[in-house]
């Protein structure tokens, strides 16, 4: 038996359910890294798995949304079909109930084509979390090919380490809301020119020591805006997938308290319906928010525009 094999073997159940959930939601750390790339200026860039599924998402938005509307454009066809009649069907969804309302009419076409980028990717990166691709190749190489999980040179469990949800990940959603932060700058210099814009922060004709007060919170809100969008998407994205995991833990766990394999079995039946009702609400979550970021970034970016209202 093997030091790490020993190591696993010393721990209960309790004590490995933590570091496993935990183990199944967060990015592959830099000792586990998918390809291993060269450090320059003391940063490490090897492809971590979060990093693997972002490339992994932008190609697939690109084959299935990109590609499709770039062929029907050339095509020269004034009515959609197929696949393409699904997209148009979400464009026009998100450009008249989303963007239009809070942009107005004037900006909707300059501000439509970066929240479409945002929906589409923050869906099929939500989307592509609820698949179990790496988990399904861990259980055909443990119970298949009988390969053990301590097999550190096994190709197989060497991209079993992190998640695979990107959007679960802080510095992926702090990516997206800064350039919904920069985005909000950009509309309204564009609207009413970069020192207007500043001016427009707090409401005119108010007497001057309010401002002493409401400049520094107008200041905060600039920030908060993007912290929120940050914290909404990753936390709800992380909390799913660790309440699925506990809940399948439950068997193990009780498992041992009792020392039956029987009462094991028997919260099965508890938690693994549980657990598909969660998966079910969990394709609610996917949708509803890559609509929430979408929605709240075209809020923001209306406010910038519309400061009047």
């Amino acid at each position: 038996m093997s030091a790490i094999e020993a190591g696993l073997a010393s721990q209960s159940v309790m004590e490995q359910v933590g570091p496993n959930i935990i183990h199944h939601v967060s990015n592959s750390d830099i000792s586990h890294p998918l390809l291993h790339l060269p450090t320059l200026f003391g940063v490490n860039f090897s492809v971590t798995k979060h990093v693997f599924m972002l490339w992994f998402v932008a190609v697939l938005v690109g084959i299935t949304i990109i590609i499709p509307v770039r062929k029907f454009l050339s095509s020269g066809k004034s009515t959609p079909s197929g696949w393409m009649n699904a997209i148009e069907g979400i464009v026009q969804f998100i450009r008249d109930t989303i963007v239009k309302p809070n942009v107005g009419p004037k900006w909707v076409m300059t501000w439509t084509p970066i929240i479409l980028t945002f929906f589409f990717f923050i869906l099929f990166a939500n989307g592509i979390g609820m698949i179990p691709i790496f988990d399904v190749l861990g259980v055909i190489n443990r119970f298949i090919l009988g390969v053990p999980a301590w097999d550190s040179q096994n190709t197989i469990n060497h991209l079993l380490h992190g998640g695979v949800t990107a959007t679960a990940n802080f510095n992926v959603t702090a990516g997206l809301a800064t350039i919904t932060f920069f985005s909000i700058m950009v509309a309204g210099t564009m609207a009413h020119g970069f020192i207007n814009h500043w001016k427009n922060l707090a409401p005119h004709g108010l007497a001057w020591p309010v401002y002493i007060i409401l400049i520094p919170i107008e200041i905060m809100g600039l920030f908060v805006k993007p912290f929120a969008l940050t914290m909404r998407l990753a936390a709800n994205m992380t909390g799913g997938h660790i309440a699925l995991l506990a809940l399948l833990s439950l068997m193990a766990i009780f498992g041992e308290m009792f020392q039956s394999t029987v009462a094991g079995v028997g919260v099965a039946f508890i938690s693994i319906p549980m657990a598909a009702a969660i998966s079910g609400l969990e394709i609610i979550v996917v949708l509803v928010q890559a609509y929430v970021f979408t929605l709240l970034t075209s809020v923001f970016i209306g406010m910038a525009i519309n400061v009047h209202h």
